[in-house]
């Protein structure tokens, strides 16, 4: 997945999903790239190569999450703010997205470990490229470091995106394709905060990161896959 490819797969997400701030959109795609949508009970869009056998692949590279704010977001924040102080600056958002990129990254990467993949490096016969972005990202009430700041109460931390592709690590054959939304930290009224904020989309991504390991189990009981068939519930 390219920046661009990303943006596209984020702005499906938030189109399917009826984000507040998004427009009436057309209804998903029943095939994208060779691939054809099937039904899930963990994520919201989810395509399968039709055939697609992944029952070889013992062994995954997990390439860097992708991380990305919501440009909307980032500029409505801004202007509402009564001075300068009060804005999310360039300097913030490149810090939030390099740690972002780490701990997502080591989320997925433990995720599979714990689930029986050996995580690796190289490709080979048996090896699934597994790359993953969380993107489209909107914070209900970001940390900004001002004078006598008090902290915002909100039911959520915020919002994001998830997409993830699946490829075969010697071909780069495109073999599945998810794209979710979610809020992060949906667990009432409370004043948030930098560190808040940090847990809840940490949490955020131990789910997701959790349901693509297991949906990458199940795809293996259901392989070689049957589109129209017994569609995966993962």
């Amino acid at each position: 997945m390219n920046r661009r490819q990303l943006a596209l797969l984020a702005g499906a997400g938030v189109a399917l999903l009826g984000a507040p701030r998004a427009r009436a959109a057309e209804a998903p795609p029943t095939t994208w790239d060779g691939l054809v949508r099937v039904p899930s009970k963990k994520f919201k869009l989810v395509y399968l190569a039709p055939g697609a056998d992944f029952r070889p692949y013992g062994k995954v590279i997990i390439e860097p999450t992708q991380v990305a704010f919501n440009k909307d977001w980032i500029g409505d924040w801004n202007n509402q703010q009564m001075t300068l102080e009060g804005q999310i600056s360039a300097y913030d958002i490149k810090n939030a997205v390099a740690e972002g990129v780490k701990r997502a990254s080591d989320v997925f990467g433990k995720a599979f470990a714990d689930g029986g993949y050996q995580v690796v490096t190289a490709p080979g016969p048996d090896v699934l490229t597994v790359r993953t972005g969380i993107v489209d990202i909107v914070v209900a009430a970001p940390d900004v470091m001002t004078r006598g700041r008090t902290f915002a109460n909100s039911r959520a931390a915020g919002a994001a995106t998830f997409v993830v592709e699946a490829r075969d690590s010697q071909t780069n054959a495109l073999l599945g394709r998810v794209v979710d939304q979610r809020l992060a930290g949906d667990n009432g009224l409370i004043n948030r905060s930098s560190v808040t904020n940090r847990s809840d989309f940490l949490e955020l991504a131990k789910s997701w990161a959790k349901d693509s390991v297991g949906g990458l189990n199940e795809l293996k009981t259901l392989s070689p896959v049957q589109v129209g068939a017994a569609a995966p519930s993962g």
